[in-house]
């Protein structure tokens, strides 16, 4: 969590793009990275000097002797025209020719190719790079909140039912996963990387001491103390994450977090939140996941090699048969990215890997062969575990649609699946979304926890309650249908309502009444 006075100044960044006539907010937030990750080439440069200095020990550059002048420190201190110059000949083609040997420039070496300047005004991007230049990137338990500060507002959806996935949601994901250091993460739809940074940070307050945590209390730019809708005073929690060995250090920065995606701004943006968020390389590639190059081209260790899948994959999509895997198509012959994306992720996982993937309801109860193989895919040769509908509103302002997410395990067979009815999040269900008391996702996460099994066939498996067990068989019968409302059970109140006679008597009472009352009027006029 940041500051008011923080996030008074990225409001204000934000503005003067907008005024200086780059509205979509995706593109702001590309520039603004671009800015950023100059910056910190630059601050790490700085710190390795510092350090060579001090050892005497030789350090591989980020900037040689010719190009010293495209340092930070350098060109922020530029008059408008030079530097608009410098920055859009100079510097943007160093990004995409870098090949530095620094974690993240060598990351970001492959997303710049096709990096361009959308600033066309320099005074703008004189107020950008002045802007840039306040921001507390050397604070490193500040920059992956500002970063997510900046990341939430993307408003609008994107191309083929992308939007951004709300963080309250993905949270409670990655809690249910409920990962650790040995394990590799991945999200073949990657997005913002919204599912690697907030597993990278429940990674962190899992494995920090009492002694590693440390808080203060927020204010805004006037003083006064943030407060939640309880009232209470909200804390700026830093998790040191000091219980992480180095070995373990090694596998967060190098193997644990691996990203796919098809949209190179997305990859961008992604790469440079989970940097600020502290992991020095994480695995993010350019890649059509669905498509029979990435089966090609990925390597076969990690084919069936992931622990944890957590996904938000598109939802409205239709791809040409030919340009789909194989192996897909195999175990489901369909053109719909939220069925391939399902396949794919089975797919990725080893045997005993599980995943938590959101997707729209119509997989849970489609009719057609498609939907039908897929699921019976799920229930017949993995376990599949929950089926947790989510009310339709999370998703506002993006879209309506009501969706689930499918938690399974590869490998196996079902025997009963855990049903669980979210109807509340903590936010209202309008476009507004505005925070609320009632929020079953606390609940959901500890009753995930802790679900029994043995329940499933006693007494106590009551199918009226949000949470419930429901047999393979009876699922099967069924045509594999997942929706909760199949297998939910209503419990109808009958209403006992007055004999008609004695209601017509009541109301003829009140007649009389209302007439006695028009007399007394009359009367007084």
């Amino acid at each position: 969590m940041i500051t008011g006075q923080l996030k008074s100044k990225i409001d204000k960044l934000w503005e003067e793009f907008w005024t200086g006539g780059i509205t979509n907010p995706l593109t702001v937030i590309e520039q603004i990275t671009f800015l950023m990750y100059a910056r910190m080439l630059d601050m790490n440069e700085q710190a390795d000097e510092k350090r060579s200095a001090r050892t005497n020990k030789p350090f591989s550059r980020r900037f040689n002797d010719s190009q010293q002048h495209l340092r930070w420190q350098h060109m922020r201190h530029l008059g408008a025209e030079e530097l608009f110059k410098l920055v859009r000949n100079e510097l943007f083609p160093f990004f995409a020719s870098s090949s530095s040997a620094d974690n993240e420039g060598s990351l970001f070496s492959e997303f710049m190719k096709d990096a361009q300047l959308m600033i066309q005004k320099q005074s703008l991007l004189v107020k950008a790079v002045e802007m840039v230049n306040d921001l507390p990137l050397d604070n490193s338990d500040t920059k992956g909140d500002l970063y997510e500060y900046l990341l939430s507002k993307l408003t609008t959806a994107g191309i083929n039912g992308q939007f951004r996935t709300p963080r309250h949601i993905i949270r409670a994901m990655v809690e249910m996963m409920n990962p650790d250091l040995n394990s590799r993460i991945c999200d073949p739809s990657t997005g913002t990387g919204g599912f690697l940074s907030i597993s990278y940070e429940y990674l962190l307050e899992k494995y920090s001491s009492k002694q590693g945590i440390e808080s203060e209390p927020l204010f805004d730019t006037d003083g006064k103390p943030l407060v939640d809708i309880y009232g209470k005073q909200l804390q700026n929690v830093l998790y040191s994450g000091d219980l992480i060995d180095a070995d373990a250090r090694k596998h967060i920065d190098t193997d644990m977090f691996h990203g796919f995606d098809f949209d190179a701004t997305m990859l961008r943006v992604a790469a440079m939140n989970l940097v600020m968020h502290g992991i020095k390389q994480p695995d993010i590639h350019y890649q059509d996941t669905l498509s029979q190059r990435f089966s090609e081209n990925f390597p076969n260790e990690s084919k069936e090699g992931m622990d944890i899948i957590l996904a938000n994959p598109p939802f409205k999509g239709s791809l040409d048969e030919e340009d789909v895997c194989p192996e897909l198509l195999r175990k489901v012959k369909t053109k719909k990215t939220e069925l391939l994306f399902v396949a794919l992720i089975e797919r990725m996982l080893k045997i005993g890997g599980q995943s938590a993937t959101i997707v729209p309801d119509g997989v849970l109860f489609g009719s057609s062969n498609a939907h039908q193989q897929l699921r019976q895919l799920l229930v017949e040769s993995n376990q599949l575990e929950a089926v947790i509908s989510l009310p339709s509103g999370v998703f506002k302002p993006y879209a309506g649609v009501s969706t689930a997410i499918l938690i399974f395990t590869k490998g196996g067979s079902t025997d009963h699946v855990w049903f669980y009815d979210v109807q509340a999040d903590g936010f209202s269900l309008d476009d507004k979304r505005t925070p609320i008391k009632d929020n079953d996702l606390p609940s959901l996460v500890s009753e995930f926890k802790v679900r029994d099994k043995a329940i499933a066939t006693s007494a106590k498996n009551d199918k009226t309650q949000k949470a419930f067990w429901v047999s393979k068989d009876d699922i099967i019968s069924n045509k594999y249908d997942l929706s909760i409302n199949r297998y939910k059970e209503v419990v109808h109140t009958a209403e006992v309502y007055d004999d008609p006679k004695v209601i017509l008597a009541k109301l003829k009472a009140l007649e009389n009444d209302i007439l006695k009352d028009l007399n007394e009027l009359e009367a007084m006029l």
